[in-house]
Formats: structure tokens, C-alpha cells, sequence
């Protein structure tokens, strides 16, 4: 499982201070700590400060990659910033996102061409957000087939074809199931992934729906997830339900965290 840690967001609050006040010790520990509880890249976002973006996103990078060497996902929609992010990564970074919405598609899509750099792809276009299984593919699969006209590979693209609440529509989440189970059948070796903390919203015991809903979607293919790596019980889950459909070898993953201590039941 690809596990992008979700914590250096300035639309957190104590990320937002840390940021405005230049309090590089803060970021550099939710960098390890994230690093140490298994996540597979580091998601920077510093989409709140308009004007100073481009400027906080290298700052921020550049404290993180003084820590681990784990490879950046550069989160904005501003193609200046993601330059800017790409100039201090190379191409082992994950650019998120672009989507079928046409500014973004005109401004990301010249940024990634003919590179190895990760594009996550969001299942949306200028019309209206996707509400079902058949809304979806048709957007991801538009959305796949000119990225992959512009020369980048199929291994390094991560479809997200968007959760939405539960709350709002009780069929929302066997959508977005059915959709990445879809997805990895039609595009061998494609990605799928998502920030699935949407599902549970306006509901009670949120992290409780997450955790389940994280463990289905894994059992229909997906393979990659948006998420705070310090949630154990969310991770322990993770571990469990890669193991569960064998997606660990010789159960090693499943082991190597009870040894650890790293299982919460």
C-alpha cells in the first residue's frame, strides 16, 4: 500500500502557526514521524496562503527533505507552485492533482509531459462533480488516454475517483468502490487512490467508518491512500486488509508489525 501522509497541510491549524511563524522544528517532526510510521511520500500543502504559496511550499520542502528522504507529493492546483516544487524534487515527486477540468488540464498537463513524475488524476471535469459508478470511468478514462498521449506512464498515474458522504447519498460509497475495482481491471498497472475521510462527513465515530471503508475499498484493488500515517488503528487495518487479500507475500508485512508492536486491535 502507498501511504501519502497527509499531516503537513496549512489548513490545519497547528500547521498554518507552525508556517506563519517559521517554527521549522514542528514541521520537521511531523515529517519523521509520518516518515517512521510507514508512509510512502510526504503531501506538503500550503494552498491557504494566497500570494505566499510558492514561497511557504519551498520553505517547507526544504525542511522536510533535511529529515527523510521520503519523496514529496507537491499539493496544489497553481501550476507555479508546482513548478517550484518540481525544481526542488526532481522526478521522483507526486503531483497532486490535475483533473479534466480544462484550466487545470491546460496548465498541469504541459508540467508533467514525457516525465516520471506521479500525477494524481481526480475524476472531474468542468460540468459537475461525478455522482455515479458510470460518471467516473467515463471521466477517468478521458482523462487516462490524454495522459498517456502526453507520455506519461501508466505505473505513475493514481486515479482518484472521489469520495463523497455518505450522508449525502447513501449510494456514494459502493460508487467509489465499484469505480476503483473498475479502474484496476481495465488499466493493469494503473494506481488508484483517494482521501477517504469524506465518506464518514456529518456522521458519528467518524475515524470508525473511515477505518472500515479503507478496508473495502483495499479488498476491489485499491492500492494507494491519502491519509494520516499516526492513525495506528488505521494503519494496522491497512496491514491486515493487504494481507487479507494477498498482497503480502509470506504474510512478511503482517508479521514484521506484531513484532513491532505496530498492531492495534
Amino acid at each position: 500500500m502507498i501511504i501519502v501522509g497527509e499531516l503537513i497541510n496549512a489548513s490545519r491549524k497547528a500547521v498554518g502557526e507552525a508556517i506563519k511563524q517559521g517554527d521549522s522544528d514542528f514541521i520537521k517532526k511531523l515529517a519523521i514521524d509520518q516518515t517512521e510510521a510507514g508512509a510512502t511520500y510526504i503531501d506538503v500543502n500550503a494552498g491557504i496562503f494566497v500570494g505566499k504559496e510558492g514561497d511557504y511550499m519551498e520553505w517547507l520542502i526544504k525542511n522536510i527533505k533535511e529529515v527523510t528522504k521520503l519523496p514529496i507529493s507537491i499539493d496544489s492546483p497553481d501550476p507555479n507552485v508546482i513548478e517550484r516544487g518540481i525544481a526542488l524534487n526532481g522526478e521522483d515527486a507526486m503531483i497532486n492533482s490535475i483533473s479534466l477540468e480544462q484550466k487545470r488540464l491546460d496548465t498541469i498537463l504541459p508540467l508533467i509531459a514525457g516525465t516520471d513524475l506521479k500525477i494524481v488524476a481526480l475524476c472531474m471535469d468542468d460540468e459537475k462533480m461525478p455522482e455515479t459508478k458510470e460518471d467516473r470511468l467515463k471521466i477517468a478514462d478521458i482523462l487516462i488516454n490524454k495522459l498517456i498521449q502526453k507520455g506519461v506512464k501508466l505505473e505513475n498515474i493514481y486515479v482518484d475517483p472521489l469520495v463523497q458522504p455518505i450522508s449525502t447519498d447513501i449510494t456514494y460509497g459502493k460508487g467509489f468502490i465499484d469505480t476503483v475495482e473498475a479502474i484496476m481491471e481495465n488499466y493493469q498497472g494503473i494506481h488508484t487512490i483517494c482521501g477517504l475521510s469524506n465518506i464518514s462527513f456529518g456522521l458519528p465515530e467518524r475515524k470508525f467508518l473511515n477505518r472500515n471503508f479503507a478496508v473495502m475499498a483495499i479488498s476491489k484493488g485499491l492500492d494507494s491512500l491519502l491519509i494520516d500515517p499516526l492513525d495506528k488503528k488505521m494503519m494496522s487495518n491497512i496491514c491486515a486488509a493487504e494481507t487479507l487479500i494477498g498482497r503480502d507475500n509470506f504474510n512478511v508485512q503482517y508479521l514484521k508489525a506484531f513484532r513491532k508492536k505496530k498492531l492495534e486491535v
